[in-house]
């Protein structure tokens, strides 16, 4: 079994914990995280570039001139997409950008990524509890795990008092991001350097993933 460090906040190793093969420990599947990471990019996208078509420009009720006489050619309406100020044809219109992921695709991209991350040595586990929130304490702490360039932050639930205390301790950090469990994405863990996740929230990406 795959063998991570706890640290608490002073940045001082208190132990190791075992987590299970099956999602610490597989071989990265590279086809599927590149699948899931591009449908996370995709899902990312507003999509809410828009043009008027004709039908939804303004006036062109009668035609701007008469049909014969002027020595122009004729025009039936100023909507028309050659006219200034007309419609546009093939325009973007509001559109999802969201691709279908399976559900098992998208597990094994998860574990894929954990795995990744345990064999580079750039998951690590945290021990304590933050009793008043400041962002000096995670600061210390990632500079005593030399983890001071981007890191990611997982913690079970924000609802307790613990986690939203790390939350709000780490929030103000430029290159910090707090997730819980059922937020992580292949994107975050590729992204960023460092994971440290707390005990609690170990368990509960084991019991999900597993």
């Amino acid at each position: 079994m795959a063998v991570l460090n706890i640290y608490d906040l002073a940045g001082n190793q208190t132990g190791t914990v075992e987590v299970k093969d099956s999602v610490f420990g597989i071989e990265p599947n590279q086809a599927v995280l590149h699948e899931v990471l591009t449908a996370e990019l995709a899902a990312a996208r507003q999509g809410t570039a828009a043009t008027k078509t004709r039908a939804m420009v303004k006036g062109g009720g009668r035609k701007p001139f008469k049909q014969k006489g002027t020595g122009r050619a004729r025009q039936g309406s100023i909507r028309a997409p050659h006219m200034v100020g007309g419609g546009v044809t093939f325009g973007p219109q509001p559109r999802s950008y969201e691709k279908k992921v399976n559900k098992k695709v998208r597990n094994l991209a998860l574990r894929s990524a954990l795995s990744a991350k345990v064999a580079a040595g750039e998951i690590l586990v945290l021990d304590g509890t933050i009793e008043t929130p400041k962002t000096k304490t995670i600061i210390a702490l990632t500079n005593a795990l030399s983890a001071n360039t981007k890191q990611l932050f997982v913690v079970n639930d924000l609802a307790t008092e613990a986690d939203y205390n790390l939350y709000l301790s780490a929030r103000n950090l430029e290159n910090a991001v707090v997730l819980q469990p059922n937020e992580i994405g292949v994107y975050w863990l590729l992204k960023q350097e460092k994971v440290i996740v707390t005990k609690e929230a170990l368990t509960t990406i084991e019991e999900v993933l597993a």
